[in-house]
């Protein structure tokens, strides 16, 4: 776990790094009582892992660079961090955007019916 301008993000009463173990026990702890709230979130995958890709990604939505996300994340590496780039479609979609001629009609493609029909037929 890497520290954030010097301290731990979990710290445990005196101050050493909780263990993986103990932090997704509160996490399923904290799940529990969440569900209460947000009946949602039952049987959705909570993990210390998918909620660091969570905010991995919502750094990015948020426009921060990915070679601080690196940094934040504790990667050796900024190359690991490009996976977060490219599993986001919302970005590819926004820079696809801006290529797009003036007259164009912003939004998604929808094929046609028959494009779909011939597309099934392959």
């Amino acid at each position: 776990m890497s520290k954030i301008r010097g301290q731990l993000p979990f710290p445990t009463r005196r101050g050493a790094q909780l263990s993986r173990d103990a932090i997704e026990r509160r996490l399923a702890k904290h799940a529990r009582t969440a569900v209460k709230a947000c009946p949602t979130l039952a049987g959705k995958n909570l993990s210390p892992h998918v909620l660091r890709h969570s905010t991995a990604m919502r750094l990015l939505h948020a426009g921060v660079d990915t070679t601080v996300i690196a940094l934040w994340l504790g990667h050796e590496s900024v190359a690991t961090t490009q996976i977060y780039v490219h599993a986001d479609l919302a970005l590819k979609e926004r820079a696809l955007a801006r290529t797009a001629p003036i007259t164009a009609t912003p939004g998604r493609y929808q094929p046609t019916d028959t494009i779909i029909a011939f597309l099934d037929n392959l």
